[in-house]
């Protein structure tokens, strides 16, 4: 049988016929895959990417580009099982398969919905806020937010092949911006099949994504300014890649997630006879052995009490003794294999030199025996668990072996423990497990200098918690120092990455046109239709009204209080709201809010269909009894969800800038008024 040949996807087509490199299946060592022996016009990919790919991007605006994101995932899912198959040949089980797979295809429903919920119906995003410049309110600045015109390059690592490229995907997707992907060669195979099911779904525009596979050639030095390389790997790759020649001519953003000595701390308050004893033994009980310890967040240090550090030790034997490797297609297989008989023998040289100041507490020795057909030709490794009495050493804090490696590093006090989770000179994640909140809030500022992400665990969060080693689309991926510097993920954040933030100066009127969003002070459009009539289509941005003016007595002061049962002293105790700063009594600020309301809703039914949530709510004047009070409400923004009712009716939403003056033109409430508005159709 002939072993397919894997094709880079470049310039709209799928390149690769000759054989070149063969890739080795992790379980029995038989041949998966070839890469192509073809080099690869980087020109040719560069320019497709900047020219049709940009154009076709921006064709959409980030409402649509979230909904193809949602199709894509939902695709994905559908075809999960082909992603399956393929994914057992990286060493993977079924649970590591879902970490990558539906892992991946839940980051891009993510994304969909941040973009859906967060994003506007345009391809510019107002950032804000609106900033005078001028004393007369006619000149102002504001930040705003554009897609770059360029091309990101994402090199992947080799241990996440679906989700490792779908989490930089989605969200420079979403940002307009589209991709070169290079996935780490061992397992390209597995991205390769997801990006075929990617073009295939008929979801992705011409030029938005495209595929490596192999060497980046001379890809790196084609890059100019508005282009972004992302790179996830080693810490000594990362250091490379950062001093490109070409990348620092160019200023090319460069975002480093590295592989890092990550570390867990049992704090000094938890006892043998605590729950959050033994969620710690789970903790780094399961980051050795899930994806065979093959995280870049995995657990490389677990630091213990020195009192507790035996007793820590025989619990976590037992757990790594129980844990069945070998084929994950065999009923009952817990961990699978390395991804590569390279790296199988990188972790084992690794492991050599950290023996050298360490013993071994668990590992090859006791009975380490896969099961399964032909695996005696995989590149299974056994857990392995050292213990370091000598915390300090250097060892232990500089060699990573990138597969279900730990070391126990005993400590006396909690400095000593901060002190060695620093020792890992900047890491992506670290874990707390503590019962006291006492020691939370001391430690987690200390050690959050060093870490990109923080999880303290008791077993309150025990309940819900995701884990040490799992990423969330909503949370920063990345950290300081060793681990690249860089950050990931982390919600909208990581589309802002891919977008240039430019700040504009000029009038309010002119600020309104090119944010898209009304601005204060900028010219306002009056009709003789009031904008609550209109439907979503016909309403324009900046369309706007005046109401008539109400005037505020003590009855509606009396007959608020009684209603909400808000009696608060500002409001009905003359005395004493005499001797405060106001020097009277005040309208409650929920009654203004209200009253505004009364003055510039239109009652009848029409295209505002409710009002779901006010932002940005301040009362900036208090409001006395016979006070005079005036709202004014402009269509401030209107984004599209693209989404229809039960009977097919289409729906936006509108923000409304509300003000609200009193007598004298002064502000006393400012706020945005979110609605939902009915389209023609």
């Amino acid at each position: 049988m002939t072993t397919p040949v894997l094709q880079s996807f470049i310039g709209g087509r799928w390149i690769g016929q000759q054989h070149s490199q063969s890739l080795l299946s992790a379980i029995n060592g038989q041949p998966v895959a070839d890469t192509h022996a073809e080099n690869l016009d980087f020109g040719e990919a560069v320019t497709h990417a900047r020219g049709p790919g940009v154009a076709a991007l921006l064709k959409l605006d980030f409402q649509q580009r979230a909904a193809r994101l949602k199709a894509l995932g939902a695709y994905l899912n559908e075809h999960k099982e082909t992603l399956y198959e393929v994914s057992r040949h990286t060493g993977a089980t079924r649970r590591d398969g879902w970490v990558d797979i539906e892992g991946g295809s839940g980051t891009l429903y993510a994304y969909a919905s941040l973009g859906s919920n967060g994003l506007p119906s345009g391809n510019v995003l107002h950032e804000g806020p609106v900033i005078p410049l001028g004393k007369k309110g006619g000149f102002a600045g504001t930040h705003i937010l554009v897609p770059r015109g360029g091309v990101a390059v994402h090199i992947n690592a080799f241990n996440f092949p679906v989700w490792g490229m779908l989490e930089k995907f989605a969200p420079s997707f979403l940002a307009g911006m589209p991709c070169i992907v290079k996935p780490a060669t061992a397992t390209s195979y597995l991205t390769e099949a997801a990006v075929r099911l990617m073009h295939a779904s008929g979801l992705l525009p011409e030029g938005s994504l495209q595929l490596v596979i192999g060497s980046t050639g001379d890809l790196l030095d084609r890059l100019a300014g508005q282009d972004m390389v992302t790179f996830t790997g080693s810490a000594d790759t990362a250091a490379k890649l950062r001093v490109h020649p070409n990348l620092i001519r160019q200023s090319v953003p460069f975002n480093a997630e590295a592989d890092s000595l990550n570390c867990a701390i049992l704090a000094p308050d938890v006892t043998p006879a605590d729950e959050e004893f033994d969620l710690f033994v789970r903790e780094v009980a399961n980051e050795m052995t899930t994806k065979a310890g093959q995280k870049c967040t995995a657990i490389r240090r677990a630091i213990v009490p020195r009192q507790y550090v035996d007793e820590v030790a025989a619990r976590l034997r037992k757990r790594l003794a129980a844990t069945v490797v070998g084929d994950p297609a065999r009923e009952g297989v817990r961990m699978g294999a390395l991804a590569s008989h390279a790296q199988q023998a990188d972790v084992a040289e690794r492991v050599a030199r950290l023996l050298q100041h360490a013993e071994l507490v668990y590992g090859e020795r006791d009975g380490f025996a896969p099961v399964g057909d032909g695996v005696s030709e995989g590149a299974f490794f056994s857990p392995t668990l050292l213990m370091a009495r000598d915390s300090h050493h250097a060892d232990v804090h500089d060699i990573e072996a990138f597969g279900p490696v730990s070391s126990l590093l005993p400590y006396d006090g909690l400095d000593e423990a901060l002190a060695l989770a620093a020792r890992g000179k900047g890491s992506l994640v670290g874990t707390l497990v503590t019962r006291d909140p006492a020691i939370a809030a001391r430690a987690i500022p200390a050690a959050a200098m060093w870490h990109g992400r923080l999880l303290v665990l008791d077993r309150e969060a025990a309940v819900e918690s995701t884990g040490h080693g799992s990423p969330l689309p909503a949370l920063k991926h990345g950290g300081p120092g060793r681990a690249g510097g860089g950050e990931e993920l982390g919600g909208l954040r990581a589309v802002h990455h891919y977008l240039q933030r430019t700040a504009v100066q000029g009038s309010p009127t002119m600020l309104a046109a090119i944010t898209g969003e009304h601005v204060r002070g900028a010219k306002v459009i009056e009709t003789e239709v009031h904008p609550f009539r209109r439907h979503f289509e016909d309403l324009q941005i900046g369309e706007s009204l005046l109401t008539h003016r109400r005037t505020v007595g003590e009855a509606d002061i009396v007959a608020f209080g009684g209603i909400s049962g808000d009696f608060f002293y500002m409001h009905f105790d003359e005395i004493a709201a005499r001797e405060t700063d106001f020097g009277q009594r005040i309208a409650h600020g929920y009654f203004v809010l209200s009253a505004a309301a009364g003055l510039f809703v239109s009652p009848a039914p029409g295209p505002v269909l409710a009002n779901y949530g006010l932002d940005t709510l301040r009362f900036t004047k208090p409001v006395g009894i016979g006070d005079t009070i005036q709202a004014r409400l402009t269509c401030k923004r209107k984004i599209d969800r693209n989404k229809r009712d039960a009977k097919g009716i289409g729906q936006g939403v509108v923000a409304w800038d509300v003000e609200v003056r009193n007598q004298h033109g002064e502000m006393v409430a400012s706020y945005d008024i979110l609605t939902l508005v009915a389209k023609k159709v």
